[in-house]
């Protein structure tokens, strides 16, 4: 039963793009909607509430943001803000965006989430839709908010989701169809008192609000899924579970005699040699295993499953090749906002590499990367807020360690030191707002610098 919202009193904290959308869709739904943010207001959201005609606020919480029935909020809000402990200390109910959006919706749920490849995953399994002819919505953590689409679903459509732990921390009647768990590795333990089992819990709240009519794709490689779905197996009731594996010939989804396979009670098929996989790396295989598996499990046909995993380019600033110079080819690979999504990189590659890295630290261990940098890593350049802890934790690791005030400066550092068959690559393993607005934009301003030597 949908939640009544008509002329209640909903303050929405957090005024960017998720923020925004859901109060654009409580408003439209009848809720009297007020939006704060402690920060300002860009101009390009200022224009969309003022043009809702939805009050809001900017630079702090006044009283009046204290005062709602419900509290929704933007996945950049903390749970610790005091605006959330005041309404959860008072019994009022705290949900995200993505748990008001999922009242509304119509489709089917097929949410992907894990520490890394989600966002290769999601648009993985877009790509596959697109070429099976299924109409399909993409949304989420991916950059269009999931209260954005949920005018277009219906039942005849489906909506892939990426979700991330901050959207998760809140959930209440969210429930996935289709769950998709790919890893858990330590990543934003900031936000979660520096404790990984906060985040663990934060990320099984997936699979924790299916039902045995659902069904869970898993990452049996990953020892933290492993274990925390074996768990769950134990629960009296769980979604259906599914495995996938790189490393394992196992029911679900697997590598036999170096061909994908799956295997279910309903299907044993061979797809593609992974010599074939268009995108590299290991990572890129588990990844691929995932998209196979949940779109079978979809009733999509081997033919179109075949065709995205041979063909399938992946998605701009992961592992994005932007061009080659002199024997030396530069990767973007801004996505890579922690530590284990940078070892996936430097793991992809066999050449020696020069790693860009830094940016706004996140508490990170640096030390994880050990092996892989004394193996292919001649050089770093450190940028950002988290240059210090990057070279306090690797100094005598990496051969050597310069610093670079700006994006064009680092790239010009590799260019000077690379020789031909070298790497250039940007993995920076820390989140993006010390320099730039966005991981994307760190992304573009790698390119523009790269397009220019």
């Amino acid at each position: 039963m949908t939640p009544q919202v008509k002329n209640r009193q909903i303050v929405v904290a957090g005024a960017a793009r998720s923020g925004v959308a859901v109060a654009e869709l409580l408003f439209w739904k009848g809720a009297q909607v007020f939006v704060s943010d402690s920060g300002v207001i860009s101009s390009v959201f200022r224009k969309r509430l003022e043009k809702a005609k939805i009050p809001f606020e900017e630079k702090g919480h006044t009283e009046k943001a204290f005062e709602g029935d419900i509290l929704v909020l933007s996945p950049g809000v903390p749970s610790d803000a005091p605006i959330v402990t005041s309404y959860t200390r008072a019994g009022k109910q705290v949900v995200s965006e993505i748990e008001v959006a999922a009242w509304y919706c119509k489709s089917r749920i097929i949410a992907v989430t894990g520490s890394n490849g989600k966002t290769t995953v999601v648009n993985w399994l877009a790509d596959v839709w697109k070429r099976a002819g299924r109409p399909y919505l993409l949304a989420g953590n991916v950059g269009t908010a999931f209260s954005e689409v949920i005018g277009q679903t219906s039942s005849d459509s489906d909506v892939i989701l990426e979700v991330s732990s901050f959207q998760l921390d809140h959930i209440d009647r969210f429930r996935a169809q289709v769950a998709v768990l790919l890893n858990i590795t330590p990543d934003h333990l900031n936000r979660y008192q520096n404790q990984f089992e906060k985040y663990i819990t934060s990320k099984m709240q997936l699979p924790a609000h299916q039902t045995g009519e659902d069904i869970l794709i898993y990452g049996f490689d990953d020892p933290v899924v492993k274990e925390r779905v074996e768990r769950l197996d134990r629960e009296p009731e769980h979604p259906e579970l599914f495995p996938f594996s790189s490393d394992m010939d196992i029911p679900g989804a697997c590598i036999r005699d170096g061909i994908i396979r799956i295997q279910t009670d309903t299907h044993n098929e061979e797809y593609i040699p992974i010599k074939q996989l268009a995108l590299p790396g290991k990572h890129n295989i588990r990844n691929g295993l995932a998209v196979a598996l949940a779109a079978r499990l979809c009733d999509i046909e081997k033919g179109p499953i075949r065709e995205s995993l041979s063909s399938f380019e992946g998605v701009p600033h992961r592992l994005q090749k932007v061009r080659e110079l002199d024997g030396v080819t530069y990767y973007n690979d801004s996505k890579a906002t922690n530590v284990n999504a940078v070892w996936y990189a430097l793991n992809s590659f066999h050449r020696p590499v020069i790693l860009i890295m830094g940016g706004r630290d996140k508490g990170n261990n640096y030390r994880e990367l050990i092996p892989e940098i004394r193996k292919k890593v001649k050089a770093i350049v450190a940028i950002g807020e988290g240059r210090e802890a990057i070279k306090a934790q690797l100094v005598g690791v990496a051969p050597v360690i310069w610093f670079a005030d700006s994006m064009q400066e680092a790239v010009q550092k590799s260019c000077l030191n690379a020789e031909g068959n070298d790497i250039v690559l940007l993995s920076p393993a820390c989140a993006s707002f010390d320099m730039f607005e966005s991981y994307e934009d760190r992304g573009h301003k790698f390119i523009q610098a790269v397009m220019t030597l």
